[in-house]
């Protein structure tokens, strides 16, 4: 009995222990480099594996073999750095996040470094590990797919709109409370693939920035450009509006409280 005391005593004392014992807190390269680091890694290797799956793509595969990497990556890259960055590897994404309240606004600019370095980053790797009349003939897998001022109305809307929609899912799945969900990578890396496979064919399906510059710089094409930046910065801002104004929970909706 006296023995059951005293091990209750020492159980004790060590729970109290525990109890008194502070939390650290997130050191600065916790809070501040670790997640520009894990942005910059994180889309190295989305470009890096989205250029090579159009560098060597099959033809008989069509659209199917770029929206499926591309897809399965960015799936694999936010389940795998999302505790860290919150894995946005997409300059709208950051912009997005931050005006919906999901990312500190000092932390706006170096992500978005992280991201266009990690861009070039991920087409040189691309360009180091495929032959050179393959990228020469996928022109590195930048977007090539615009060649006339006709195509301009529908690539800028299908930009718009496709990225408002995989924006929308970031936001709803991962910053607005009322709705986040534990299978958000999942589901971003399936409206990733169907946004291509329903628009390869229009613009491209860039939705990324960041994924464009890396083969544009690596390969100097710089054609309609522009497209790449203007399309998916307005679809991200189209759908942080949504989130702000009407979808989003009582902490983040700003009306109608």
């Amino acid at each position: 009995m006296a023995d059951a005391k005293l091990e209750l005593s020492d159980m004790e004392t060590s729970l109290s222990k525990n109890k008194a014992k502070p939390v650290k807190p997130p050191g600065r390269f916790e809070r501040l480099l670790q997640p520009c680091v894990a942005e910059l890694v994180g889309t190295t290797f989305f470009v890096f594996i989205g250029c090579v799956s159009v560098i060597e793509n099959v033809e008989t595969t069509g659209r199917l073999q770029p929206a499926l990497v591309h897809g399965f990556a960015v799936a694999v890259m936010v389940a795998c750095m999302a505790e860290i960055s919150g894995s946005h590897f997409n300059p709208p994404f950051t912009l997005a996040i931050f005006l919906c309240g999901g990312l500190q606004l000092g932390m706006v600019a170096p992500y978005l470094i992280s991201q266009l370095i990690g861009g070039v980053l991920g087409a040189a790797m691309s360009k180091a590990m495929t032959s050179k009349m393959k990228y020469t003939n996928a022109t590195g897998a930048a977007f090539t797919i615009l060649t006339s001022d006709e195509q301009l109305a529908g690539a800028l809307f299908a930009e718009v709109a496709m990225t408002a929609l995989v924006t929308l899912v970031v936001l709803l799945g991962a910053v607005n409370n009322k709705s986040k969900s534990p299978l958000v990578p999942f589901m971003v890396g399936c409206s990733v693939i169907i946004n291509i496979l329903a628009g390869g064919d229009v613009s491209g399906t860039c939705l990324n920035p960041a994924r464009a510059f890396g083969p544009a710089v690596m390969t100097n094409y710089w054609t309609y450009h522009w497209v790449y930046w203007v399309g998916p910065f307005v679809g991200s801002l189209v759908a942080a509006a949504l989130v702000r104004l009407l979808l989003g929970d009582n902490k983040t909706r700003i009306i109608m409280k």
